[in-house]
């Protein structure tokens, strides 16, 4: 359980989060999650980092009951803040190319990380969307916003409703969508064709087109935070954080 990195084949490295049941991150896990990101990047051995998780998921974000549990102040929402902040970045800021592979559900959290990536490969039951308005918290339209036009991506964060990985790669943001029996080896054939280019190139190529980005996305995230630190000590996040788990099934 955690955050693992291998090396199945020469110039890529695998980083594999499992936190059961569903990949909801707690504070430890988005550091430790930056951190191997970080070191895959910064191994010269290393042309691309498949980024991919175990279980019924890729993530469901941040670890709810780990906020619920903080009652005596906002140490937990600081840290969980701070470590998404971190772990966004670390796949952005990554010296090599990032490709996702997502299963299943790819929820808040999971925004950040996907929409920082620099590819996504997906299975046929993969979703995602951003419930941020259902459990007392905000942020990851800067991301959201990176993999579907701005009208939709309004309209998925009000609702908290999902895209699946169909209409994501209609939009052209998944790159390619296989069976879910198909999902590693799929991203493992994108990352090799990178992996099989000069390696300085590459890494070139990734601060080349960071540097013609249109949107600072690490300046953008943290600005959509500061609204998650004022529906924090207005109440209103924890009132709403608290029928997490109780709301009747859609």
């Amino acid at each position: 359980m955690g955050v693992s990195t291998s090396s199945p084949e020469k110039g890529i490295s695998v980083v594999t989060v499992d936190f059961p049941p569903v990949n909801a991150l707690p504070v430890r896990g988005w550091f430790d999650l930056a951190g191997a990101v970080r070191a895959a990047g910064e191994d010269p051995g290393i042309r691309c980092v498949v980024l991919r998780a175990e279980g019924r998921g890729f993530n469901a974000g941040v670890d709810i009951k780990e906020l619920q549990r903080d009652a005596t102040g906002h140490d937990a929402l600081i840290g969980a803040n701070r470590g998404c902040a971190e772990a966004f970045a670390a796949v952005y800021e990554c010296e090599v190319p990032v490709v996702a592979a997502v299963h299943g559900f790819c929820l808040g959290g999971g925004i950040g990380l996907v929409g920082n990536a620099d590819a996504i490969v997906a299975s046929e039951d993969a979703v995602f969307g951003l419930p941020e308005l259902d459990r007392g918290a905000l942020g990851a339209a800067t991301h959201l916003a990176r993999l579907v036009p701005p009208h939709l991506m309004r309209v998925l964060y009000y609702t908290s409703r999902t895209a699946t990985a169909a209409e994501l790669h209609a939009h052209g943001s998944v790159w390619r969508v296989v069976a879910r029996e198909d999902l590693r080896s799929a991203a493992l054939e994108l990352a090799r064709e990178v992996a099989a280019k000069d390696g300085r190139l590459v890494r070139l190529a990734k601060a080349a087109i960071n540097g013609i980005d249109p949107v600072d996305v690490r300046r953008s995230y943290r600005f959509e935070q500061g609204f998650t630190f004022e529906a924090a000590l207005a109440g209103v996040a924890s009132r709403v954080r608290d029928t997490f788990g109780k709301e009747a099934p859609r």
